[in-house]
């Protein structure tokens, strides 16, 4: 898996022209679309821009029903942008560029295992790409010549625009028709364009369009004898030999028993605690140190089950392993389990709900740690069905207006609504942004028509930041389907005026 700075075998020089033409209208048209502008519907644009960018651009055209389906697929990915310009989706849509760019350059992995190392090894080459291809075009002998000539005739051009400056300048001092057009001249349009924050974005876009435009993989260094020979090898009584992962596998195992008896106990069976602990402040406590529980267990397991380890010789290690991964999966409900008692009595946060889906994916993880033992698959396999589980959580996530499902949940579970649990922290709400406003509402709806405090200080909320909403950039550039849908429900007879 190392890699070495050796880039695979360079095009030829006559192809660039093409793909230059194709650079600068990409970088002109993200200039266009996305600096100083904010992020909404002009990223999607600009992705399926580039898509098109790549399959005109490839050394082997793509037939016309594989370049449908890969600019299907890169709007398909890219749908979360859509929705509502994030962090995921912007991750999802490079990913989907990257493997258009290696399936229109013959890069692609036949099998999905070696997906991961191909997109490791690509990543390593998009920042170098462009400046290694101008290196190598700049040391060609004949492009140095050619540079020397044109700097040559740069330096002929000198004196004649100098003078010729003067001379426009003395010509506006006698000919006021000449000076007004020069004054009608805005210099500061042109100076806007020599923005240093605007040519970082220019550089920016072309270092990551031109890997697109010309994908290359990092190589892999052929290991040497002496590396194959230089291998540590457990033997019998070694740390992590055969006796001590049995010794490991047996403590680890009754040591995650009492925890699950616990957890069996107070949380499922729902058992009085000890005085001054509530089940809150039982569940808080464990949340968060059982998932890093869980990954050092998945190591351990990886560790123990290598191929050619002490798990294949032994059928009790093997036995221990399964028990001990179910162990640990049942860890992580009980985590989720405690994470929702947590909730209930502390209201939902947005680092609540990422660790939820945390717990989620770290469970999925476990189980396919479990099938990659049954079914004797390689550790490619396991990080290859790892990551296709991470990117469908991902992309479900990116559709899902968290601070809107954020609200709703801690107005519903209210005191002021379920007349349970905490009042309602009216201030977290506001730092989630106008995707509380329907939640606002319903809170306010609620309210008894006495608690005029709560009333009055919901609506002052409501109103700053329905304000901020309709303040927002209103360009094309920045629309979105969740924008669009918050001003459809502003507009409609269920918002509250102001």
């Amino acid at each position: 898996m190392d890699t070495t700075n050796i880039l695979t075998a360079p095009m030829p020089i006559r192809r660039y022209p093409g793909r230059i033409a194709v650079l600068l209208g990409l970088v002109a048209l993200a200039d266009f679309l996305i600096f100083d502008e904010m992020p909404g519907i002009n990223l999607f644009h600009f992705a399926l821009a580039v898509c098109a960018g790549i399959l005109l651009s490839a050394a082997k055209k793509p037939s016309p029903l594989t370049a449908a389906l890969l600019l299907g697929f890169s709007v398909l990915a890219s749908a979360p942008l859509l929705e509502a310009p994030s962090l995921i989706g912007l991750i999802l849509c490079l990913g989907a560029l990257m493997s258009v760019a290696l399936v229109s350059a013959r890069f692609m992995p036949r099998r999905l295992p070696g997906l991961p190392l191909v997109f490791f090894r690509f990543a390593l080459v998009i920042p170098l790409r462009l400046a290694e291809d101008i290196r190598k075009y700049c040391a060609t002998p004949a492009k140095r010549s050619s540079f020397v000539e044109v700097r040559r005739s740069i330096g002929l051009w000198i004196m004649p625009l100098i003078l010729a400056s003067v001379f426009v300048l003395l010509f506006a001092a006698a000919n006021p028709l000449i000076e007004i057009a020069l004054r009608s001249i805005r210099f500061e349009v042109l100076l806007r364009f020599l923005d240093l924050w605007r040519i970082g974005f220019w550089m920016m876009i072309a270092v990551v369009v031109w890997a697109m435009l010309r994908p290359r993989l990092k190589r892999r260094t052929a290991r040497s004898q002496a590396g194959r020979a230089f291998v540590i090898v457990p033997t019998r009584n070694a740390p992590f030999g055969q006796a001590s992962l049995l010794r490991s596998l047996l403590l680890f195992n009754a040591l995650f028993a009492v925890q699950t008896l616990l957890d069996l106990v107070y949380l499922w069976g729902g058992a009085d605690l000890p005085d001054h602990m509530s089940h809150a402040e039982y569940a808080h406590r464990g949340a968060y140190p059982l998932i890093a529980t869980a990954l050092l267990a998945a190591g351990f397991v990886l560790l123990a089950m290598r191929r050619g380890g002490p798990g294949d010789h032994s059928a009790l290690i093997r036995g221990l392993v399964h028990a001990w991964i179910g162990q640990n999966i049942l860890l992580c409900l009980s985590s989720m389990l405690r994470l929702g008692l947590y909730v209930e009595a502390y209201s939902l946060t947005e680092l609540r709900v990422a660790a939820g889906l945390w717990m989620g994916i770290v469970a999925i993880g476990l189980a396919l740690i479990l099938l990659r033992i049954l079914l004797n698959r390689s550790n490619e396999w396991l990080i290859a069905t790892n990551l296709v589980s991470l990117i469908a959580v991902l992309y479900v996530s990116a559709f899902v207006d968290f601070p809107d499902v954020i609200a709703r949940f801690n107005v519903a579970h209210s005191q002021e609504i379920s007349h349970e649990g905490l009042p309602l922290d009216i201030y977290y709400l506001s730092t989630l942004g106008p995707s509380a406003i329907p939640a606002l509402d319903l809170h306010i709806r609620a309210l008894p028509e006495y608690r005029t405090d709560k009333i009055s200080e919901a609506q002052l909320i409501r109103g700053s930041l329905v304000w901020k909403f309709e303040h927002r950039p209103r360009d094309w550039r920045s629309w979105s389907f969740r924008s669009a849908r918050l001003e459809a429900y502003l507009l409609s007879p269920a918002a509250i005026a102001r």
